[in-house]
């Protein structure tokens, strides 16, 4: 009976284990040039958010470094407090093992991720932008100049908020934000949240245009000590 009553607090231990006590991933090089060892994989769904697409999760790519997986979980979390009302949605993170993440120019260290930019209906509500193949899971979206698709537009609040928790979690757990890539042309009303001030004196943006566009969603790249390659 003895035997039994521990082997149940052992798998009650196991199933409720901190992240911290897995062996922590290592990455090497840069997010352009770079590997990743002991990737992590994200949840496909939490209290407030989602993954962006279950056949992109079930082919492997949404694993992240376990630092950056620590920061973007406990930034839903805090979430939950700073803005309980929003709903969120992850995309494109990169392998487990790191490497050429196509069609990507970056994503191969795990220390990117790409998140869909929040919404809101004409109700004011909060929601997800729609991700289906059709659509190229939400990468096929175009945004007006205004920010505006299909009845939506971008809920500036709820994505000012998810930056500002990135960058607080970053920062609590001894790393760091090194920048926000997000339409340049779309960036200003940012500014104008609750939260402006913090972004313009902590959060690195993009000036120009990237490759692509970055207005349906916004591409994160954390600051974490890696290997050389």
């Amino acid at each position: 009976m003895m035997l039994y009553k521990v082997s149940l607090l052992l798998l009650w231990v196991l199933a409720v284990a901190p992240l911290s006590w897995a062996q922590a991933s290592t990455c090497f090089g840069t997010t352009s040039n770079g590997r990743l060892e002991q990737g992590v994989k994200l949840p496909s769904s939490g209290t407030n958010y989602e993954g962006y697409s279950t056949i992109a999760q079930l082919a492997g790519r949404t694993y992240v470094h376990s630092a950056v997986y620590d920061i973007v979980v406990n930034s839903y979390a805090r979430l939950e407090t700073m803005a309980p009302e929003k709903v969120y949605k992850y995309a494109e993170t990169g392998f487990a093992e790191g490497g050429r993440f196509r069609p990507h120019k970056t994503h191969q260290n795990g220390l990117s991720v790409d998140f869909m930019t929040p919404m809101k209906d004409k109700a004011g509500q909060s929601v997800h932008l729609p991700t289906h193949p059709l659509n190229k899971f939400g990468y096929n979206i175009e945004f007006d100049k205004q920010g505006r698709y299909d009845g939506l537009e971008i809920d500036y609040d709820a994505l000012a908020a998810h930056i500002v928790a990135l960058h607080k979690e970053a920062k609590k757990s001894g790393h760091g934000l090194w920048r926000v890539i997000f339409d340049p042309t779309l960036q200003p009303p940012l500014f104008k949240t609750a939260y402006g001030k913090y972004l313009k004196a902590n959060v690195q943006f993009s000036k120009k245009r990237s490759w692509v566009r970055h207005d349906e969603h916004y591409h994160v790249d954390f600051r974490v000590a890696c290997k050389p390659l």
